[in-house]
């Protein structure tokens, strides 16, 4: 399962990479952010996300209920406008290629630090509480679709 999570990734981090040329479009009907925006944040989030996994003691991993997760997971879903970026995932006022490509790099070195990690391996979200390594990977899966979604949005003019 780890696998086709790690598979879905990569390629969600090259779709995630096809945009890049595009950071300074924006459409207001669809988001405040720019494309760029919305590339930097996935990226902050997904390196953010994946360190914190990496650093985890997985000895400390307590399963628990969410509902929350438990009905939007399945779903590969998570709905517009209704968090706000904290402020260490949020973007700088200027955003450029070379910071993204680096940001890029150090996301797919990520993937390949998190395939070998044990499952009790964890991400403590905010709202969704702890996940595992499996379902943190579903996190990342269903944030960067929902980002990418929207930078489609943007482009549909």
């Amino acid at each position: 399962m780890n696998n086709k999570r790690i598979t879905i990734l990569k390629k969600q981090l090259s779709n995630l990479e096809s945009y890049i040329p595009l950071i300074d479009k924006e459409n207001s009907k669809v988001s405040k952010a720019t494309v760029g925006w919305q590339l930097d944040h996935t990226l902050k989030v997904f390196n953010a996300v994946s360190e914190w996994t990496e650093n985890s003691n997985p000895k400390e991993y307590k399963p628990n209920f969410n509902l929350w997760r438990s009905i939007l997971f399945p779903l590969c879903y998570i709905p517009r406008g209704k968090a706000r970026a904290p402020k260490k995932v949020s973007p700088p006022d200027i955003i450029t290629n070379d910071d993204l490509l680096n940001q890029l790099q150090q996301a797919r070195q990520h993937l390949e630090m998190i395939k070998p990690l044990p499952k009790t391996s964890y991400f403590n979200h905010h709202m969704f509480g702890l996940l595992t390594k499996q379902q943190t990977l579903r996190f990342l899966e269903m944030h960067t679709k929902h980002h990418l979604k929207i930078v489609k949005d943007i482009l549909k003019q």
